[in-house]
């Protein structure tokens, strides 16, 4: 990207348009980007090298974006929010993402934890009741 162009983006972001999901940046745009927080940050767009949105390789994050990589992080009573399908998915798409999302939370497991890593798992819809799945039988299917 040229400078005259990531100009021209950063100063159409100032003025308030937002209509992206996912910003990404390189070191050297980090400096234009810093005036962007208030704006950015809320929204949760702010440009983050921990999660891989600051890159010398603007194209494979791209890529693995556009491939459906999807972010986890635990709140403080260590729960885990993440969306796995929506209403048009079939039933076989939102049981491959569940388990998928399931293997990766076991394999970020720190090394120094002991005893059990998920001790209980609920799948919901947005704001419908949740409803516990046995641990037993997703790990059998893992």
């Amino acid at each position: 990207m040229t400078k005259q162009l990531t100009f021209e983006l950063v100063e159409k972001v100032a003025g308030g348009w937002c209509d992206f999901d996912v910003a990404v940046a390189t070191p050297e745009m980090m400096r234009d980007m810093g005036r962007l927080g208030k704006i950015l940050g809320p929204r949760g767009l702010m440009p983050n090298p921990k999660t891989g949105t600051v890159t010398e390789d603007v194209v494979k994050a791209r890529k693995e974006i556009k491939a459906g990589r999807v972010e986890f992080r635990m709140d403080k009573q260590s729960n885990i929010h993440v969306p796995i399908g929506k209403i048009s998915f079939e039933e076989k798409a939102i049981r491959e993402n569940a388990l998928g999302l399931i293997s990766s939370v076991i394999a970020s497991k720190p090394q120094g934890t002991k005893g059990d890593f998920l001790r209980s798992i609920a799948i919901s819809s947005t704001m419908g009741p949740g409803m516990k799945l046995d641990l037993k039988l997703v790990r059998a299917k893992e």
